[in-house]
């Protein structure tokens, strides 16, 4: 931007809520308004976008968020996000999930439509000059379609499971691991009273890095990730004979939702989303069911899931959740667009938007992981990043 004065930027928040996200909302709006640039909140993610329609004055309120100091001012104190989110895709919206007014586009109601172009009008009408969509690789495809339309966006990664492609951290992912940590420890005392194996099920659908850093920071036993299939009767034994080594006559076990056993599928269920994604989980139940089967030893069966994104975000979070906004309005202000701020080698950078992978990063189980024995095999850290990557 030559000038950032009466300039306007949108604000997003899509796919799972995690610890950070108002804290970053709070920065990137302070930093706005020192600069002059106006903030436009847009509610429930990329839905906001897809439902607002001028022709009905209360769509506005029902989509959009004006934002300014006073607004934002105490909500870093808290998790979740005061905009709210959604898993919508506009590239790709089903007629049951479309807006009334949209269903009329529909030829055939079996097929998903492509509404990037309401889209690209509706932030043309709201005069925004910059997108700032912050969310997950699903959330941030949308905002690459957006990039490669033309459209200026500047891009912030936050997912607990720290599978954004291109960057070392994603916001959310130490309060995540934090949670997991110490809902673990505190089940070693139930697990020990009664003396069980405890399997604990962690969010991951195709990266491990949450159960693997969990597993690893709480010194569980043994460690199930996303990458690695697992023989069931193997794991069973360790965890048996864990439990016979362990003066406190227990055993741990941290597993992924997304984990599968050897020559089975990962445990879905429902329909899939507007990204192709079912929900995910039940695999730490079957295995639960399953190792009782095999040992003959009753069996405590956790999963943490939304517990592990509840709450205010630890100070990490908060450091990388601010800085991440410092450095989106610096791209702002230098009119560079098109840009994923990220974290690279413990550095704060930004990527390219037409460079970035689809998917999601993968936990490189070579370098970090015993496939054999099921445990984290974290002992070289010299030369490696904080965060394994």
């Amino acid at each position: 931007m030559a000038t950032t004065k009466n300039r306007t930027i949108g604000i997003l928040t899509g796919g799972g809520d995690v610890p950070g996200l108002n804290p970053c909302i709070k920065q990137l709006v302070v930093r706005a308004a020192e600069l002059g640039i106006n903030v436009l909140g847009i509610r429930k993610g990329w839905e906001g976008l897809l439902a607002f329609t001028p022709d009905d004055p209360a769509s506005r309120d029902a989509n959009l968020l004006p934002l300014d100091t006073a607004v934002v001012r105490t909500i870093d104190r808290s998790g979740g996000t005061i905009l709210h989110t959604s898993r919508t895709n506009p590239g790709a919206v089903s007629y049951k999930s479309a807006p009334a007014f949209l269903k009329a586009a529909f030829g055939d109601p079996q097929k998903k439509m492509d509404f990037t172009d309401h889209v690209l009008k509706n932030l043309a009408h709201l005069g925004i000059d910059v997108l700032v969509p912050i969310g997950g690789d699903d959330t941030l495809s949308f905002a690459l379609r957006l990039h490669k339309e033309g459209f200026p966006v500047v891009a912030i990664p936050k997912t607990m499971d720290n599978d954004v492609i291109g960057t070392d951290y994603c916001i959310g992912f130490s309060t995540a691991v934090t949670r997991s940590v110490n809902f673990i420890h505190s089940l070693r005392t139930s697990s020990g009273s009664h003396e069980r194996i405890a399997v604990v099920e962690l969010f991951g659908r195709y990266c491990g890095e949450t159960s693997l850093v969990s597993g690893y920071l709480a010194g569980v036993d043994r460690v199930i990730i996303s990458e690695v299939p697992f023989d069931i009767e193997r794991l069973a034994a360790f965890l048996a004979q864990d439990r016979r080594t362990n003066p406190s006559a227990y055993a741990m076990l941290t597993i992924s939702e997304g984990a599968t056993m050897q020559g089975g599928d990962m445990q879905v269920r429902g329909e899939a989303d507007a990204f192709g994604h079912r929900k995910l989980g039940g695999i730490g139940a079957v295995t639960s069911e399953a190792i009782k089967k095999l040992t003959g030893i009753d069996m405590i069966f956790q999963p943490l899931f939304y517990l592990m994104r509840s709450g205010s975000p630890d100070s990490l979070d908060l450091m990388v959740a601010m800085n991440y906004a410092n450095l989106a309005m610096e791209l702002i202000r230098e009119g560079r667009t098109g840009r994923m701020v990220a974290l690279n080698q413990g550095r704060y950078t930004t990527l390219d938007m037409s460079d970035l992978k689809g998917g999601a990063k993968r936990v490189d189980v070579d370098k970090l992981y015993d496939r054999q024995n099921y445990r984290p095999d974290i002992r070289k850290v010299s030369g490696i990043p904080m965060f394994l990557y």
